[in-house]
């Protein structure tokens, strides 16, 4: 019987062992930071640690603490061990010769509360293989112990500004940059990807001063870069968190137990009337983050990177759909709930685009822009004077629930990973010919992006730029893609009327 073939490379902390499979190799939960336990809870990522002998990287490594949410078990769950010791990637790669194969590094969403690079969705194994490239997914800080503005809430007693899950995002990209040629890869052509919080933190690194040079291409699906908390605000979670402790001496939290800091965060998160969407974004905290990302990017901060975005066409019907006494809403309460998101002086012109359908079909189309499409359109019109960009929107139906979901938020991973069909997958991505060739169509698509900068293919054809006179986005999922010139024009152009500080999650 033939010994399996265990891949070794050499990196700049030691030997990693990997295994063969599925026409690829893989090298799972490798680390790239130090532990942030201990003294470095709450402090900035550490560079990783060195060690003797050979790591055995045959299995993904330790997950970030986190409270699974009702999206994610849909998606069929996180598997592995939680711990702060987390900060692990893994890699896939055809092969570890020298051929300078583009990088494609996947960031996790989640609300940054939830998920991990081992998700079964995002298994790199068909890129890897399809694009003859590198994929690499990694594991982050999430939640209070990534995203929590202790510093000011504490009158700097305690560590923590949070922004240190976006911070260790950089430190996996430098790890990236230093170690990808050992396992196949092009240091020098990445591209990074990622869906929702994933998106956003794209869309914070593509602000950031620490990320420039570490990826020179992004995929943004379904998030954008209107992110970014003020401190201010951001130091009022922190104070309600601590108060959620219920702890007379608020330094007692640098020695918890994660879990117990996992049961503060879901008070907070329980708690939306108080602290808005997103709890747990990153925070303006002037190291990692100087500013709201949209704004820097705007002036350039991105030159030069080639950025692909979009989202799907329902994208808020996932959340809507745990409540289903909303489908019973009214014209007096879309517009009660329209006022709220954007002021009573603003709500009945910006409806007046959003003609036809019910009251309920219609806050699912208002969300949706609000929350993404608008983000997505100004990130194109900032980036578009710095670099090539494209626009893509997905509107593939999933099957679950008899189509009530439409094209909801989420649903275009499974094609994007090539996993859509995979175990139980199906009853929420959908199956068949027409799936097959989706798949295979978003596939080569975002491959040839991170190849060379232009996603088009012979599956879709010439993918014109966009820009602000033509808006040319690519349909994918509606029958054969094809390009449609300014799709929902006069709902995005409402938009313009709305504070900008009123749009995005």
């Amino acid at each position: 019987m033939d010994t399996p073939f265990e891949p070794v490379v050499e990196t700049a902390q030691g030997r990693v062992k990997g295994t063969a499979k599925d026409g690829v190799l893989r090298f799972n939960g490798i680390p790239y930071a130090a532990p942030p336990v201990g003294a470095l809870r709450w402090r900035m990522p550490e560079p990783p640690l060195a060690w003797s002998g050979v790591r055995d990287c045959t299995r993904f490594g330790n997950i970030a603490p986190q409270i699974m949410s009702a999206a994610e078990r849909l998606l069929g769950g996180t598997p592995g061990t939680q711990s702060e010791d987390c900060l692990h990637l893994n890699i896939w790669t055809p092969s570890l010769d020298s051929a300078a194969r583009p990088v494609m590094v996947w960031i996790h969403g989640g609300a940054f509360t939830t998920g991990a690079g081992s998700l079964g969705t995002y298994n790199g194994k068909r890129l890897a293989r399809l694009g003859d490239v590198v994929v690499v997914t990694i594991n982050y800080r999430l939640g209070a112990l990534g995203f929590l503005n202790l510093h000011d809430a504490s009158g700097g007693r305690l560590p923590g500004t949070g922004a240190e899950g976006i911070a260790d995002q950089i430190a996996a990209l430098r790890w990236v940059t230093h170690n990808i040629a050992a396992f196949g890869g092009n240091p020098a052509n990445v591209t990074i990807f990622g869906e929702s919080a994933g998106a956003m933190s794209i869309g914070a690194l593509l602000a950031a001063p620490q990320a420039r040079g570490l990826f020179h291409k992004a995929i943004l699906q379904s998030g954008a870069a209107h992110i970014g908390r003020a401190r201010e605000d951001s130091a009022k979670i922190a104070r309600l968190f601590l108060d959620s402790l219920r702890a007379g001496d608020a330094s007692a939290i640098l020695s918890a137990p994660h879990e117990t800091i996992l049961r503060a965060q879901g008070e907070i998160l329980e708690r939306p009337g108080d602290t808005g969407g997103l709890p747990f974004g990153p925070t303006i905290d002037g190291q990692v983050l100087g500013e709201r990302a949209i704004a820097p990017v705007r002036l350039g901060s991105a030159a030069g990177i080639a950025v692909l975005t979009g989202t799907t066409k329902d994208e808020w019907k996932l959340f809507t759909a745990a409540r289903p006494k909303l489908r019973l809403m009214n014209e007096a309460k879309l517009l009660r709930y329209t006022a709220g998101l954007v002021g009573d002086d603003r709500a009945e012109t910006l409806l007046k685009a959003y003609a036809g359908g019910s009251p309920f079909e219609r806050w699912n189309a208002v969300m949706t822009d609000h929350s993404f499409a608008v983000p997505a359109a100004r990130l194109l019109e900032a980036q578009a004077p710095h670099a090539p960009v494209y626009a893509y929107r997905f509107d593939w139906r999933s099957p679950l629930l008899g189509g009530v979901l439409g094209s909801c938020h989420a649903l275009e991973l499974g094609f994007v990973f090539g996993t859509y069909n995979e175990k139980m997958a199906g009853a929420f991505f959908g199956s068949g010919s027409d799936a097959d060739a989706l798949s295979a169509a978003m596939m080569q698509a975002w491959v040839n992006f991170a190849r060379s900068g232009d996603p088009s293919s012979g599956a879709t054809a010439a993918w014109p730029r966009y820009d602000t006179a033509t808006r040319a986005t690519m349909i994918l999922g509606s029958g054969e893609p094809h390009v449609a010139q300014a799709p929902d024009d006069a709902r995005r152009a409402a938009w313009d009327t709305i504070d900008e500080a009123r749009i995005g999650p």
